[in-house]
């Protein structure tokens, strides 16, 4: 993970009045150097042993604080637990429909497309998320 990235979401939260503490240092630090899309409660799990005060109420919290602020995404899918992504660039997911595995694929964003799903429909779009969903090398 480049420190710059981390460096600067931290003066981003900074510069809008939130409060930087060593628990929310390590959840945005976890977050920005995974790539496994971890739930609130693996990021708990992971940092647990650091801070064995902290509780997963604060885990949602901080997430919640990094989502509103543009820092992380949410990926919401039905029933289960969101997942959350550090990486806020344009890129795309492939879903292990077997083990639930997320990997990020990078692809040259999709404007055209989104310009195309305006027209079509009189949408004003603001994003797209695309997913690809089969089974991983492992399963």
């Amino acid at each position: 993970m480049s420190t710059d990235r981390l460096e600067s979401a931290v003066q981003k939260l900074k510069d809008i009045g939130i409060r930087m503490t060593p628990q929310r240092y390590a959840i945005l630090s976890f977050l920005m150097d995974t790539l496994s899309h971890p739930t609130a409660d693996e990021i708990y799990k992971e940092l647990e042993p650091q801070f064995p005060s902290m509780s997963v109420a604060t885990v949602y919290n901080n997430l919640k604080v990094f989502k509103d602020a543009g820092l992380v995404r949410e990926l919401t899918y039905g029933d289960s637990s969101s997942r959350f992504d550090g990486n806020t660039e344009d890129h795309y997911h492939c879903i292990c429909t077997s083990c639930g595995k997320i990997v990020d694929f990078d692809y040259e964003p999709l404007a055209d497309l989104e310009k195309e799903a305006q027209l079509s429909t009189g949408f004003t779009i603001a994003t797209h998320r695309l997913e690809f969903y089969g089974t991983c090398g492992a399963c």
